[in-house]
């Protein structure tokens, strides 16, 4: 007999913004979400925080912010990974090229891990998982960082967007993406590592294709689709759209309400699938 499937809801960039954080609330409290990933030094961490102390079935993890947003430590302290702005670069490629090949470079990336485990573990929140903002842990170099660092911190689980895409084209045909060739062997070595590191990871990862496009029409099909086994879903759900740092053509609102479908919730039970978080399935 085949178990039926366990499902993890969740939404990233936690913290990003009041907008995200009041849809992260609402997909909690009145939908299908069950974890979040907080962006330790994002402006709307500290609300982010407060609404997860009054909402004790959300599971939150440490959404680690290396690219493309802002660190915890100062500029003075990551001259080679932050631009005049002070935010972090957005030049991925050779921003990898130079943490895996300069260690004066993987250590200023080291300490600013290490820093954002700190926050993290500051705010009293139990640590349900940890991800990356753009997966950057796909850098193998990166991903070594955050098990060496994430095991003083208790590191109990993490993603690796290995996303079959068998699913997706049968959800949506006319939509369907081309296998990811560039992404999943980096996920599947990323999920391999830290499995032989006792790090707990889903046997498949929904969000990744259709991301800013996760429609209730698509989440409900994804689910009476699911392979068995542990699947984690991820979406960016926000009230709104213009909030700093928003990503253009994202669909945050139509996101939330995949998280509030009644389509959704029937498409759960028709597949029996299980909803939790990776601490409630660990």
């Amino acid at each position: 007999m085949i178990d039926p499937p366990r499902l993890i809801v969740t939404a990233d960039d936690f913290g990003a913004a009041v907008e995200v954080n009041e849809a992260v609330e609402a997909g909690a409290r009145e939908g299908v979400l069950t974890a979040a990933s907080l962006m330790v030094a994002a402006p709307g961490c500290g609300d982010a925080v407060a609404r997860a102390r009054r909402i004790p079935e959300l599971r939150v993890g440490l959404h680690l912010v290396l690219v493309e947003g802002a660190p915890m430590l100062s500029a003075s302290a990551l001259p080679d990974l932050v631009t005049a702005n002070g935010l972090f670069r957005t030049d991925m490629a050779k921003m990898g090229a130079d943490i895996f090949f300069k260690p004066h470079v993987r250590r200023q990336l080291a300490a600013e891990i290490a820093a954002q485990f700190e926050a993290y573990r500051s705010t009293g929140l139990q640590l349900d998982h940890v991800n990356t903002h753009k997966h950057y842990h796909l850098h193998p170099t990166i991903a070594g960082l955050i098990l060496k660092i994430g095991k003083v911190y208790g590191l109990p689980a993490s993603r690796a967007p290995i996303e079959p895409r068998s699913v997706l084209a049968a959800v949506d045909p006319a939509a369907a993406p081309p296998p990811a060739y560039v992404t999943e062997p980096w996920a599947r070595m990323v999920r391999a590592r830290y499995r032989r590191a006792g790090v707990m990871m889903a046997d498949q990862v929904f969000g990744l294709a259709w991301s800013g496009a996760m429609t209730p029409e698509r989440v409900a099909g994804i689910i009476r689709k699911l392979p068995p086994g542990l699947s984690e879903l991820y979406l960016h759900p926000a009230t709104g759209d213009g909030f700093s740092g928003s990503a253009p053509g994202y669909d945050y609102a139509g996101e939330l309400a995949a998280l509030l479908s009644p389509e959704v919730r029937a498409a759960i039970a028709e597949r029996g699938a299980t909803l939790g978080a990776f601490s409630d399935f660990a």
